[in-house]
């Protein structure tokens, strides 16, 4: 029980903090994406304004120096160590970037190419910018290339700018993401691992001392019990038939009853029981064989199907303990004239399900019907040596076998279903 706890706190927990990384991450990648197609939007117009058909605007792309007639860099007027004209925005981006122009006529022709630095020809561009001018859009992105296109005095300009730096740096930040979140998560896990065994550590310690409480409890009550029928019995020898000793023998029955339902309960709890390969299916039937007498008494028919050769690891008398209490709940807390018992199997396991006519169950008694002393306002009024541990029994006892025990309520039914895993 506490295992399954322990795995959901990890789980809820790294879930959690992994689905908030994975949203801050994403968020900060979706953000860093648009911000750089802004970023080249701004400068493609910016780009586009300053184009003069044929010529480069001045400040766009990586420029060359001037030489002076010596071969000295220089400017035009020959002053060593300048270079041309400074960029028009005056930002090293627009240097930095990669800027091609295509310019076409109103027929389609092409008029002009600006061939930055050479990285494309000139053919490929005017057949990039002729698909992009066909296409009617007038902005977005084909393959590397942000494009951007506009009318211009007398011809249509498309502006292209390479993206490739961009994409790469895109691709390295998403790579650095995706590295630093998986270490991010493997330390998550074991801190997770860590906090949930310090939640679970008090409650495991409280269950034990629950447990042995049951259990020392129980072997206590033991003789005193005894003592009381034994004392009894000499009284009903000396002073005759009494109704008052009648009460001490049957409140000392039900008292000796409950004792023994701990101490199986605690013992079940436990799992340090013997187990064996054993034939399931002819257990149930021959547990199930002498409750049909007594639903013949009520009124009641027990209808069996029971798949055969289904073999399990387990305890006998636990397991004959599950039969009869899901048959002797049914036909205590049953309001219908039969009892379906079903056991088949189902992947891997073997799944005993006992089904009968009941009164309306909500979600809260369902998920109550398992806690140890609990029985419903119905049941509670009712006789027969009832205390609400039985079905704790089997639960405990299905869960030491490395099973499942369940309750639902379809159709006016309340239905049992018990899984043990099956012995390959």
């Amino acid at each position: 029980m506490f295992d399954k706890t322990r795995r959901k706190i990890v789980f809820t927990v790294v879930f959690s903090l992994l689905a908030l990384m994975t949203v801050t991450l994403a968020t900060i990648y979706v953000s860093n994406i648009i911000a750089l197609r802004r970023e080249n939007e701004e400068m493609l117009k910016t780009y586009a304004e300053r184009y003069t058909l044929g010529e480069q605007p001045e400040g766009f792309g990586v420029e060359k120096p001037d030489e002076r007639p010596d071969g000295i860099p220089g400017s035009p007027d020959g002053k060593p160590g300048q270079r041309g004209p400074e960029p028009g925005k005056n930002e090293p981006r627009f240097q930095l970037s990669t800027f091609y122009a295509v310019a076409f006529s109103a027929d389609g022709e092409v008029l002009s190419v600006n061939n930055a630095n050479s990285l494309q020809s000139e053919e490929s561009l005017a057949e990039t910018a002729g698909e992009i001018l066909k296409s009617g859009s007038t902005s977005g992105r084909k393959g590397n290339l942000n494009y951007l296109v506009e009318k211009k005095d007398g011809f249509t300009l498309v502006a292209l700018i390479d993206s490739t730096i961009s994409d790469n740096d895109q691709s390295l930040l998403f790579r650095q993401m995706l590295y630093i979140g998986g270490a991010a998560l493997a330390v998550l896990v074991v801190v997770s691992v860590f906090i949930a065994r310090r939640i679970v550590r008090p409650l495991e310690e409280n269950d034990r001392r629950q447990k042995r409480f049951v259990s020392d409890a129980g072997h206590e009550l033991k003789t005193p019990i005894a003592v009381i029928s034994a004392n009894s019995e000499l009284l009903r020898r000396e002073a005759g038939e009494s109704e008052w000793l009648d009460n001490i023998d049957y409140e000392n029955e039900k008292m000796s009853d409950l004792v023994k339902q701990l101490l199986a309960l605690s013992k079940a709890e436990n799992g340090d029981i013997p187990k064996e390969t054993l034939d399931f299916s002819k257990l149930v039937d021959g547990e199930a064989l002498p409750f049909e007498s007594l639903a013949f008494e009520k009124g009641v028919k027990i209808e069996t199907e029971i798949e055969p050769s289904l073999s399990v690891k387990g305890n006998p008398s636990q397991l004959k303990q599950v039969v009869s209490i899901l048959l002797d709940n049914a036909l205590s807390h049953g309001t219908g004239d039969v009892i379906e018992l079903k056991l088949s199997r189902e992947r891997h396991s073997a799944v005993l399900a006992v089904s009968n006519a009941a009164g309306k169950l909500d979600a809260d008694q369902l998920s109550h019907l398992f806690d140890r002393f609990y029985r419903t306002d119905a049941a509670r009024g009712e006789d027969g040596g009832h205390y609400g541990l039985g079905l704790s029994i089997a639960k405990a006892v299905a869960e030491s076998h490395g099973g499942s025990v369940h309750a639902e309520y379809k159709d006016s039914k309340a239905v049992f279903t018990v899984s043990v895993p099956i012995e390959k």
